[in-house]
């Protein structure tokens, strides 16, 4: 099983359950779909960090209050502010799903997360290498939502990346994404490599959670 059927499969709650084979044929059809209809784009800037307090970090104008973040950017003087999305063909195919076949909707909801996962993996490592050639290393990404880092900040995350216009990524009054299939985050750089690999369920504070790695 491939690393982007695992993410689907946990998405979908299995845990540590076995998934039957109808499932895995559903989950492999739902891919095949959605590597046709996705339009990926991402957009990222640069800027200054600077962390002021443990729990409040400014980066450009960006004020941050979180002390989740401030341990996932200690020693870091630039951070890079991301906005990525597989486009509105998704949710476009998802919304019709929900109406001719509510059981495929949900696999391919799950699909269509771990295709965005796998999106931005291999987006951080093209970051990673050019952050490489300017003598900077790159912390894992960290999404507003994760711990105390407050959702509101995607608006301020959205403005400042200007994602509506070149990427068409925009944020509802209750700080959702859309296109649905979408994210913002934050990745710290610094001078020195440090042993950070947590990331999104390691960070987070909900313990309980049916989807938690």
């Amino acid at each position: 099983m491939d690393t982007r059927t695992k993410e689907a499969v946990r998405y979908l709650g299995y845990g540590k359950h076995a998934v039957d084979d109808s499932t895995l044929a559903l989950i492999g059809e739902a891919f095949e779909e959605l590597d046709r209809l996705a339009a990926r784009r991402i957009v990222y800037r640069i800027f200054d960090l600077t962390v002021k307090e443990p729990d409040c970090i400014e980066i450009g104008k960006l004020c941050i209050r979180s002390r989740s973040l401030g341990r996932n950017m200690k020693g870091c003087e630039k951070a890079v502010l991301l906005g990525a999305t597989l486009g509105i063909e998704i949710d476009m195919y998802m919304r019709k799903l929900s109406i001719t076949n509510m059981a495929k909707a949900v696999v391919v909801q799950s699909c269509a997360a771990a295709l965005l996962e796998e999106y931005l993996d291999g987006c951080q490592l093209a970051i990673e290498q050019e952050a490489g050639g300017q003598g900077l290393y790159l912390r894992p990404r960290f999404s507003p939502g994760y711990g105390d880092f407050s959702i509101e900040h995607q608006e301020e995350i959205v403005r400042m990346l200007d994602t509506a216009k070149t990427i068409g990524l925009s944020v509802t009054g209750s700080s959702m994404l859309t296109p649905s299939k979408s994210v913002t985050a934050v990745m710290g750089l610094s001078r020195t490599k440090e042993p950070c690999h947590r990331k999104g369920c390691e960070e987070c504070g909900m313990t309980d959670c049916p989807y938690r790695r």
